[in-house]
């Protein structure tokens, strides 16, 4: 026996047991009419069952262990919640169980009722050692069963990170302008420096770059002062007028500039220097500040790629990838898959968020939409489903396979996995 309790459920849940001539360990006639509901939370593992022993029906609960000894391990005798338990369904009968009443629970053995080869395709499946449990087996489960658990592990995932939009949300007392402001800020950083454009947003709140939106170079003084580097002396004309025109914004705002070191230069190419992405940031707030109310107005992806697209970034960029450090050439606009990345991570989640909070479908279904219009993340993982087989037409689907990967390939959650469950019910 080289298996889970889970997978006992599993094979109660769909009767995958031989179901002829049912007796109960004291041999009594047993007859399932109805196996119950799966019970997630805490009590009996099945609810609302409906079994006859002997001519009797009985409705109640089901619980199910490896051996019947585990009844006591578990200390369900003093337990009066179940008390309401009709049968005791275990691999291995080894102990007799009874009620807080003193009466015998009846129990059904399964040990020689589960065909072996059902066992080993849960052991093979279970014990893998491959980056996903069913890498060998999953191009044999219909194109129609994986899509519709990737809607629902796509859903999970979106539902999940809304948590985190909502904490913040609350902090900053329902204030979705503020909220969109540091998310997008945050994925400003794409990974390596999310930390530091989260913190140097939280620095300067949005409403102060409204108070000088007209005013380009104060914007950009704004970004950059509040990021830490304009605290050097400069003698190129532009960084001298950042620097002088912050001097006088810091003190009128009591802005506290996060620490310069905090940004990440290794091993980034320069177009990925946290300094050209705030000169885009920048651009971007000069371009389009309150970001929220037009995402909210737009629908179609090409629209909403057009807010990213043709950025006023200042023409010091185009020579420079630091301050004091110029180059050739620089490209100043976001590249698609950044752009991409940000509509993904930012856009649809911020869309797929208010709908739920709001109880506004319209939204989410917006934010689904825009996940069908994207193309699918390419990474380590959304490859190696690929190499088992697994199409990717879109960004919704691979982000309900980053999803599945974590959730249930991780946590070896085969029997809570509908692919997993199709595959075994091949056996």
């Amino acid at each position: 026996m080289n298996f889970p309790e889970d997978f006992l459920h599993y094979v109660w849940q769909f009767r995958s047991f031989d179901n002829n001539d049912l007796k109960t360990a004291d041999g009594e006639s047993l007859k399932i009419i109805h196996q119950g509901f799966l019970n997630k939370n805490a009590g009996p593992d099945f609810n609302n069952a409906k079994i006859q022993i002997s001519g009797t029906i009985w409705a109640g609960n089901i619980e199910i262990h490896l051996k019947s000894s585990d009844w006591l391990k578990h200390n369900h005798q003093s337990d009066a919640s179940y008390e309401n338990v009709i049968l005791h369904v275990v691999y291995e009968n080894d102990a007799e169980i009874k009620r807080i009443d003193g009466s015998v629970l009846p129990v059904l053995e399964l040990k020689n009722r589960i065909a072996a080869d059902l066992i080993l395709k849960y052991e093979n499946l279970f014990l893998t050692l491959t980056d996903f449990p069913c890498s060998a087996q999953i191009q044999t489960v219909d194109k129609l069963i994986i899509d519709s658990f990737l809607s629902r592990t796509l859903i999970e995932r979106f539902e999940k990170k809304t948590q985190a939009v909502i904490e913040t949300l609350n902090e900053l007392n329902g204030n979705w302008d503020e909220t969109f402001y540091r998310f997008m800020a945050r994925n400003f950083g794409f990974k390596v420096n999310a930390l530091p454009f989260e913190l140097f947003a939280k620095a300067i709140p949005q409403p102060i770059y409204s108070k000088h939106k007209d005013n380009a170079q104060q914007i950009e003084a704004l970004v950059f002062g509040s990021a830490g580097f304009l605290n050097d002396k400069f003698k190129e004309e532009y960084p001298a007028k950042l620097k002088q025109e912050f001097e006088f914004l810091q003190k009128k705002y009591n802005i506290k500039p996060i620490e310069v070191s905090m940004w990440k230069f290794m091993r980034m190419r320069p177009q990925n220097f946290p300094t050209i992405r705030l000169a885009q940031f920048a651009a971007l707030i000069i371009k389009a500040n309150h970001m929220f109310s037009k995402i909210m107005e737009i629908s179609g992806v090409v629209e909403l790629r057009g807010l990213f697209e043709n950025l006023p970034v200042n023409d010091y960029w185009k020579t420079h990838y630091h301050f004091k450090k110029d180059t050739v050439s620089v490209s100043t606009q976001i590249g698609k898959t950044s752009v991409d990345n940000i509509l993904l991570n930012t856009v649809a989640l911020f869309l797929f968020a208010y709908g739920k909070h709001t109880g506004t479908q319209f939204y989410i279904s917006r934010a689904i939409r825009l996940l069908e219009s994207l193309p699918p993340e390419e990474n380590a993982i959304t490859d190696k489903f690929n190499k088992a087989g697994v199409n990717m037409d879109n960004a919704f689907i691979s982000q309900g396979i980053l999803q599945l990967k974590k959730q249930y390939c991780d946590e070896k959650k085969c029997l809570s996995c509908n692919i997993g469950i199709k595959i075994l019910k091949h056996a």
